[in-house]
């Protein structure tokens, strides 16, 4: 019974796949936006299941098989179709473990044929005319207190995006204290609340001391939890505005707005530390992947460096 009186909902009556989530997020340490995914891909399940009359206890393997069917008559990406698959496999997996079915229907599927596509990646002068355009158009005189802070925030978005590789939801829940860190790095928490240490240059410091700055001018305090504070119900600014506020930038620069995203910053530090040098391990731990395979798609970039390394050096290579 709660403190009410009320009596908590059992196990069967929260029914499978809540009790799945519960297991991702305390055993596997998922984090709020991976157990949304998750959520949204099985209730896209179990409404497909229920207009066959079953559920995910009772459905068969030709049950998942017209899911995925149905879902490739949608249209979907092989991508997309993969990562469905993927969440059921581990549903029903947990299902079996757990003796709320005898069998696993999807044990047996394969999933989609899929290559991996490169990242989309800026290059250094694109990078460069983002930041020289966010820092002249936050410097614009006749700005309003409020379109200064805005514009001074985007500056700050793209310094830190392109300076520490950071995730769009790492750089929303920012702490404030980051802005006040008299070193030379940040600690960092990340996917399932892994933290990590992320170093942080003179650039990224100088571009958060003018957003609070702005603020202070604008009369808005700056001590409360968060670097980039906002009315959303998170307290922080939302990853959606930071999207928008550099398709913004992006169409300031001259860039194609399509081409940037927050992710594509990440890609961009990623790939121009390996491209001048960096080791593949090293890019991973600031990255925060926790396994080095899905740091090494970036490793197309070196192709070239290589290549030349193989002329300029080896014995035989071109004179």
């Amino acid at each position: 019974m709660s403190r009410r009186g009320v009596a908590r909902p059992s196990a069967a009556q929260r029914g499978p796949v809540a009790l799945f989530l519960d297991m991702m997020a305390a055993e596997r340490g998922a984090g709020a936006n991976t157990l949304d995914a998750y959520g949204r891909d099985l209730e896209d399940y179990e409404t497909v299941l229920a207009g066959r009359g079953c559920d995910v206890v009772s459905c068969t393997t030709a049950d998942v098989r017209a899911f995925l069917a149905e879902l490739s008559a949608r249209g979907f990406a092989t991508a997309s179709a993969a990562r469905r698959l993927s969440a059921l496999r581990q549903l029903h997996r947990f299902l079996y473990l757990e003796g709320l079915r005898g069998d696993d229907p999807a044990a047996v599927l394969e999933g989609p044929k899929r290559g991996r596509p490169l990242p989309k990646v800026l290059s250094l002068d694109e990078v460069t005319r983002l930041i020289d355009a966010a820092h002249a158009r936050a410097a614009e005189p006749g700005l309003t207190p409020a379109e200064r802070v805005r514009r001074a925030r985007i500056a700050c978005f793209v310094e830190l995006l392109y300076a520490t590789g950071l995730r769009v939801s790492e750089l929303a829940a920012l702490p404030a204290a980051a802005a006040r860190a008299s070193g030379d790095a940040i600690i960092v928490r990340g996917k399932g609340g892994k933290e990590r240490m992320v170093p942080l240059g003179g650039p990224a410091k100088a571009a958060m001391a003018g957003f609070r700055a702005a603020l202070a001018e604008a009369g808005k305090p700056a001590g409360g939890r968060f670097l980039f504070p906002s009315w959303a119900e998170s307290g922080h600014v939302t990853r959606q505005q930071i999207a928008l506020d550099l398709k913004d930038l992006a169409v300031a620069a001259g860039l194609e707005p399509a081409k940037l995203s927050p992710h594509v910053l990440r890609h961009a530090f990623a790939s121009h530390l390996l491209a001048h040098g960096a080791d593949l391990r090293v890019v991973q731990t600031l990255l925060g992947h926790a396994d080095v395979s899905t740091t090494q798609i970036y490793t197309h970039v070196l192709d070239e460096r290589l290549k030349s390394l193989v002329r300029d050096l080896h014995p035989l290579g071109e004179e």
